[in-house]
């Protein structure tokens, strides 16, 4: 069999021009269908690829995504959260078609120009960021000029930059009426508010309380990292957990601390108290007792995210996206 080295030496043996067999493998619309095939056959007989980084100086474009996870609200948190990991993991399914590879990124935004020194590095062919954080202007500013971003998080009708995200407010009241329904009259919100997404849960809540004439929730702040977040939670528990018979975790994360550190106190769930969470993560059905919560469907969010961010690539403007939560009621409520 002839070794083929290059797109010369497969040209020669399709009896076609090197221009040709190069648009042929990158799909081109200029070639004939027969054409074409015939020239990707004999490139997968002969085990043939093309050398991706010559394809992609040719064509100005590095096949590569940027997923940015920006941390100015909560500098602690790491990329093993859970939810990250759900949202990346799907975000690496719905790419896996296009043929785009991700690359990762955690940012604390300490520069105002944060978001501009990703975008404009000449690395990736659009960018996906994971959150607002409390960078809301610095990303208005870069979609001002910059169409191929795509950001989970909220939205306000008059933003410019794309978004797809779950309806938070909607997601808070559902918690509150939902702990109500049981019989809950006590509720705390345990979660930081410095995150947009998770002040808008909490307002949801106050709304939901507010609507049914029940005292507003308590709120004990609780970090989104790790680091300290058991502490906190504990603390909050030996102080007012004689006090309180239902809560809205801000997380699935926080809630499945809670859930241990309430068992750990003998606590009662749910019968002394009730609990809620938001996300739907896979572990929601992994605790003991298994987790009520508020799904914001990851997996259809990230197939929307990479859907908007290949339209944009291909020039075209996609708008935002709210999904609606959905409660997923287990044992803790």
């Amino acid at each position: 069999m002839t070794k083929v080295k290059n797109i010369t030496d497969l040209a020669k043996l399709a009896g076609v021009n090197p221009a040709t067999v190069s648009r042929a493998l990158s799909n081109s619309t200029l070639i004939k269908a027969a054409t074409k095939a015939r020239i990707v056959a004999l490139a997968e007989e002969h085990g043939f690829r093309v050398n991706q980084m010559a394809q992609r100086l040719r064509t100005q474009k590095t096949g590569v995504i940027g997923v940015v996870v920006p941390l100015g609200h909560e500098r602690r948190q790491h990329l093993s959260d859970p939810f990250f990991m759900a949202m990346i993991a799907n975000l690496a399914d719905a790419f896996e078609e296009s043929g785009h590879d991700l690359m990762l990124s955690r940012v604390i935004p300490d520069a105002d120009d944060w978001l501009e020194r990703v975008v404009d590095s000449g690395m990736i062919d659009g960018a996906l960021l994971l959150g607002q954080s409390d960078q809301f202007r610095a990303i208005e500013r870069v979609a001002a000029r910059y169409r191929p971003l795509v950001v989970w998080g909220r939205h306000w009708p008059e933003q410019v930059h794309c978004s797809v995200g779950s309806d938070n407010v909607v997601g808070g009241r559902i918690a509150g009426d939902c702990l109500m329904a049981t019989g809950a009259r006590k509720i705390a919100f345990l979660g930081q508010l410095r995150a947009p997404e998770i002040a808008l849960r909490y307002q949801g809540l106050c709304m939901a309380l507010a609507a049914a004439g029940v005292d507003a929730p308590r709120h004990l702040a609780v970090p989104m990292a790790s680091e300290g977040m058991e502490q906190e939670i504990a603390d909050h528990l030996d102080r007012v957990g004689k006090d309180i018979d239902g809560i809205f975790a801000a997380t699935d994360v926080i809630a499945m601390q809670t859930l241990r550190l309430l068992a750990d106190r003998g606590f009662g769930v749910p019968e002394q108290i009730r609990v809620v969470g938001y996300d739907d993560l896979p572990i929601a059905i992994q605790t003991v007792p298994r987790l009520t919560t508020i799904r914001q469907n990851i997996e259809e969010g990230a197939k929307i995210m990479a859907g908007a961010l290949l339209a944009r690539l291909a020039g075209e403007d996609t708008p935002s996206v709210q999904m609606q939560p959905v409660l997923v009621r287990r044992d803790t409520a």
